[in-house]
């Protein structure tokens, strides 16, 4: 069935590049108008241009509650509304191990990538809840439920969001609000440059051609926004698999 997503406002996180600029894009060509969030505006000015009078570009550090608070704010203002929103923004800078990590790198990494997630599900709720539902699509990954040297803010990360993705499905799922993750497997953004450059774990030694195109995330989360995505609700969606790839259509 074609991706239908006219009416709908979708809110992305990390927008200006990877996995969120693909989102933004393809979210767009299925017809939702999409608010674009990045800690530096200038990012996602330039792709709102690209999408039209249906994009509009918003200052957020998703480390600041208020800045997220605002985000969603906005889309409701401009667009009148929330309905999906994709928690995106990410990272995995510096790769070490754990016994020469930096403290505070560490900590920043998960600032983002867990109160980052925390942030968004928190400041969207209200809005959903009063627009009787919506869809909150959480960016995940293999290292959720996996160890890999050198990545243990990363892994320890992604468990984290996969817990808030199950919790958030116990406590809404009754209230129209459906919260799942997704998880792509490799892709081939900025995030892979640095993996490879570290030289540490398996994943370090895949080839470029081994990821596949943030494209088919974005249409994925655009397919997870519709209602073929709810049987993986309060879970993750994996597009590492055959089964997966084919359910979107990418195969």
């Amino acid at each position: 069935m074609p991706i239908n997503l006219a009416n709908k406002t979708a809110l992305i996180t990390g927008a200006g590049r990877g996995i969120g600029k693909a989102a933004a894009f393809k979210l767009a060509e299925h017809g939702a108008n999409v608010v674009l969030s990045a800690r530096d505006v200038s990012k996602v000015e330039a792709l709102a241009g690209e999408i039209g009078d249906r994009a509009l570009a918003v200052q957020c550090d998703v480390i600041r509650y208020g800045d997220v608070e605002g985000a969603v704010q906005a889309a409701v203002d401009h667009f009148g509304g929330l309905d999906i929103l994709v928690n995106n923004a990410g990272t995995i800078e510096p790769i070490s191990p754990l016994a020469t990590s930096d403290p505070d790198q560490w900590d920043r990494v998960i600032d983002i990538n867990v109160k980052g997630v925390y942030h968004g599900l928190r400041a969207a709720c209200p809005v959903m809840q009063e627009n009787g539902g919506g869809v909150i699509i959480n960016i995940s990954s293999g290292a959720a439920t996996s160890a890999l040297d050198g990545w243990s803010h990363y892994c320890a990360s992604k468990a984290a969001v996969l817990s808030l993705t199950r919790c958030a499905h116990k406590e809404w799922a009754d209230q129209g609000i459906r919260v799942v993750g997704l998880s792509p497997g490799t892709v081939a953004t900025d995030m892979q440059t640095a993996i490879k450059s570290s030289g540490i774990n398996p994943v370090s030694q895949l080839d470029w051609s081994d990821h596949i195109p943030p494209d088919w995330v974005g249409e994925a989360i655009s397919w997870l926004a519709t209602d073929a995505g709810r049987p993986y609700d309060g879970d993750d969606f994996s597009l590492k698999t055959d089964e997966g790839r084919k359910a979107v259509g990418l195969i």
